[in-house]
């Protein structure tokens, strides 16, 4: 079903991520932004303490996935566990929303990179019409 006939089908749903004031869409931007995707791909594989989520996401600093990471647990798809150890050990995995959330994206980024390829035909083309720039 597309999210059209869904619309049409339940006009009474209370959240609209379009609509510029509603709290779906910062949950959207936390799940499809750059480093929110990658942190939820990575963590679809299991749990994974700070500095191997941060190995896996290459290329994040270190800020940016302890603010991802925030975000995502304020939402409810990443759960933290700190263990009482010394050094104290802090364990990151995601919540059955989260698990949800996660494999939709994941659906998405296999999809992405089964088709780069044409995506990668498509610029040359564009740059070879237009001038690369």
């Amino acid at each position: 079903m597309d999210t059209t006939q869904e619309r049409t089908e339940a006009p009474d749903l209370p959240y609209d991520v379009f609509a510029k004031a509603c709290p779906s869409r910062g949950t959207l931007e936390h799940v499809t932004g750059r480093w929110g995707g990658l942190t939820l791909g990575a963590l679809c594989e299991g749990s994974l303490r700070f500095n191997e989520l941060r190995r896996r996401v290459d290329g994040v600093s270190e800020k940016m996935l302890s603010q991802t990471l925030h975000a995502l647990e304020r939402d409810g798809l990443v759960h933290r566990e700190a263990q009482p150890t010394n050094p104290p050990r802090v364990d990151y995995e995601l919540t059955p929303l989260g698990r949800g959330v996660a494999e939709r994206l994941l659906s998405l980024i296999h999809f992405v990179e089964g088709r780069m390829d044409d995506v990668l035909q498509a610029r040359q083309r564009y740059d070879e019409t237009r001038g690369a720039r």
